[in-house]
């Protein structure tokens, strides 16, 4: 069977320090590029030459997300100017494809959403997703596709940053590239080496309490997603996470994409994110969280844990029982649970961006 014509799409996103931008023609992303946040000519340069690729089709869009606002309407504005096509914003112009479960008023940042959208477009369960960039953010999608919200961390070089700065004598740690993750005996010998193994082990460790934590309040145990530019170093080699997808946010952006421009893509048959009123989002009512009597993963060890099984029979290697499942949304909402929890083969790439 052919599948339906999906209109070619330049999604760019701004973050705090880096804009990405990628052409989707399917699901998967044909180039990625990185200009630095506050080069917006270059942005806009490298925006024009990829969108040559993909111009010649008359649906044909480009979609920008931000956590920048003042980056983001430059370079939102020259883009308009420059390119003959519809340049349009999220979540101002069309809605992120994920439900919400949220405290009444809540904004949390789109990148979030989009990372929300995407892991549960590729899981279809619930999961946890950990996003180690500037902030490192873990947030969670209960098994109805359903966002809960989560917790906001310093990342590793606001850390640096911070010790440096709110001390007198702790020293100022630079990287030309990637983290260097620290190797060697477990304590650090030296000031930097302290530093490094601080916040790396730190990081590290706030993840997993946090993942243990959620839970314990959701009843199950959730797969783990991790993106973002320093995932590679710090979750490369740990048990906890399933997969690292780099480009997760600019995945969600494509989503919101097919879900706002092809009618065909709003069919709660085939997407199966709760019920997304307007085919976007949901605000279930909001009730007290169930109690769950769920060890945390410690306990579970402690008493002998064993391999466990993601939801659709992959094993992994761990200690501790990762029970994938659906069941109440923490919130105390009820959701359909007849939806399609099919799982795509995922990209385990471990690419630092």
């Amino acid at each position: 069977m052919q599948k339906p014509h999906q209109p070619p799409v330049l999604v760019i996103q701004v973050g705090n320090t880096r804009i990405k931008l990628a052409v989707f023609r399917d699901s998967d992303p044909e180039d990625v590029a990185f200009i630095a946040k506050d080069d917006v000519a270059g942005a806009l340069e490298k925006a024009a030459a990829m969108y040559e690729s993909i111009g010649t089709d008359a649906e044909a869009s480009v979609v920008v997300a931000s956590v920048h606002p003042k980056t983001s309407a430059a370079l939102t504005g020259a883009l308009r100017d420059q390119l003959a096509c519809e340049v349009y914003e999220v979540p101002t112009d069309m809605p992120v494809p994920i439900g919400l479960c949220l405290a009444p008023g809540a904004k949390p940042g789109v990148d979030r959403l989009l990372n929300a959208a995407a892991a549960w477009d590729r899981m279809r369960q619930a999961c946890v997703i950990v996003d180690a960039g500037t902030c490192i953010t873990v947030d969670f999608v209960d098994g109805e596709g359903v966002y809960h919200g989560g917790a906001i961390a310093p990342g590793l070089r606001m850390q640096l940053k911070a010790l440096h700065e709110q001390t007198a004598a702790l020293p100022s740690i630079e990287f030309d590239g990637a983290f260097d993750a620290p190797t060697g005996t477990a304590w650090g010998a030296d000031t930097r080496e302290a530093m490094l193994r601080g916040v790396y082990h730190g990081a590290r460790g706030l993840v997993w309490r946090l993942v243990e934590k959620y839970a314990e309040e959701y009843g199950a145990f959730p797969i783990v997603i991790a993106t973002g530019g320093d995932s590679a170093v710090l979750f490369a080699d740990d048990e906890l996470v399933t997969q690292i997808v780099p480009d997760l946010v600019l995945r969600g952006m494509a989503i919101a994409a097919r879900h706002a421009l092809e009618p065909d893509a709003n069919d709660l048959g085939s997407r199966g994110a709760g019920d997304l009123r307007g085919g976007f989002s949901l605000l279930p009512s909001q009730t007290e969280p169930k109690p769950t009597g769920r060890m945390s993963m410690r306990e579970d060890a402690a008493m002998g844990g064993h391999e466990a099984q993601d939801g659709h029979g992959h094993e992994h290697d761990q200690e501790h029982d990762h029970e994938h499942g659906s069941c109440g949304d923490g919130c105390g909402c009820e959701h359909d649970h007849g939806h399609d929890h099919s799982h795509q083969d995922a990209d385990d790439s471990d690419e630092n961006v």
